[in-house]
């Protein structure tokens, strides 16, 4: 971490005094001494096995001409140093946006925006980064009909919770021998992973374009049934639900979606809320819109509204998937209380009522 501090010069922006001030004024190969000094001499003596020579050149002549650095100095230091490898970790787990979530709470708006912004150069550089935000089911067929040594070349390129995935996803027949393969796999030509990745990016763009020309699917089915009478909606998800439950029960979750709550009247929504987990409510309305969070909470309690308003303020970062699930608990109640006829839903866009 050290050479990461000495390749970036930039100091961070300054977002308040004392220690974070004096930092504003020490460059990035001074950081780096700065780092290696507070480490002592037996853990910086390790950090220089991982350097070039020329790094340590200049390192140890940096760290010569120090005569004195103010604590502050070193505390700003090491606390970006701290917030970087948070950084790290969080893109690990879930990406940039989530790792500037968590700096954000963390660091401030403005630090936090200046270590992602650094780290990014490094983090497009990854090989199969352009994987990050794909499904581990849709890796696992890309490479389907690829030789094992190409899927192990992926799969130990990509971030170690994807890569973890991805490994999981596979036939557990190919799991053993895939895992065997990393394990024994050397170093490997650049040339080599830059043509494999060529592929991958083709496969990608082939399965995307052909998603965006596909017509049909689950979601142009409950598009066409948000636009039909009620009695014609429930003929086709009865008559769909003998025949593919699984199917129906998707289709059923597409009708309605969390957002659409604002549609619902006052009272509606208030027997929503009584049979809605806290902490569900709480997930769900990260992210939504204004009017959404105005209109629940303004079904609410004023003590209620307060409390629900603190839990979102100290929940931690959630991922996109667990906010969804959290929404679809709640979308679930909705077409619970509407099957039993204790509300109606409103098809704006139609105007009919059902």
């Amino acid at each position: 971490m050290a050479v990461e501090l000495y390749q970036q010069p930039q100091a961070p922006t300054p977002t308040g005094t004392g220690s974070r001030s004096a930092g504003a004024k020490v460059n990035g190969r001074k950081k780096a001494a700065v780092l290696l000094v507070a480490l002592g001499p037996e853990r910086a003596s390790e950090v220089f096995k991982h350097l070039h020579y020329d790094e340590i050149e200049s390192l140890s002549l940096e760290m010569a001409k120090m005569q004195h650095v103010e604590p502050s100095i070193t505390t700003t230091v090491m606390e970006e140093l701290a917030a970087t490898v948070q950084a790290y970790d969080s893109i690990a787990a879930g990406g940039v946006d989530y790792a500037r979530e968590v700096l954000e709470r963390a660091i401030g708006s403005d630090r936090a925006a200046e270590i992602i912004g650094r780290l990014s150069s490094v983090i497009e550089m990854r090989p199969f980064e352009f994987l990050r935000r794909t499904a581990p089911e849709q890796i696992v067929a890309f490479l389907r009909n690829e030789a094992p040594q190409t899927v192990a070349l992926v799969v130990a390129n990509l971030h170690t919770t994807l890569a973890a995935q991805v490994l999981a996803s596979l036939p557990e027949e190919e799991q053993a021998e895939i895992a065997l393969r990393i394990a024994r796999m050397g170093e490997t030509s650049p040339e080599v992973v830059k043509q494999v990745e060529e592929v991958m990016r083709t496969k990608l763009a082939t399965l995307v374009q052909n998603e965006y020309t596909a017509t049909g699917g689950v979601k142009s089915l409950a598009e066409i049934l948000n636009h039909t009478d009620r009695p014609t909606e429930r003929n086709v998800l009865d008559s769909l639900t003998e025949t593919d439950e699984e199917l129906a029960a998707e289709v059923r979750r597409l009708l309605f979606v969390f957002e659409d709550i604002v549609k619902l009247d006052d009272r509606s929504i208030q027997l929503v809320l009584r049979e809605a987990d806290q902490k569900d409510l709480a997930l769900a309305l990260r992210g939504v819109s204004d009017e959404v969070k105005t209109r629940v909470l303004n079904n609410m309690s004023e003590r209620g509204a307060q409390m629900l308003l603190e839990e979102m303020e100290y929940q931690p970062p959630q991922r996109k998937r667990v906010v969804e699930e959290a929404q679809g608990r709640i979308v679930a109640i909705v077409r619970r209380l509407e099957e039993a006829g204790a509300l109606v839903l409103s098809r704006s866009d139609a105007d009919v009522m059902f």
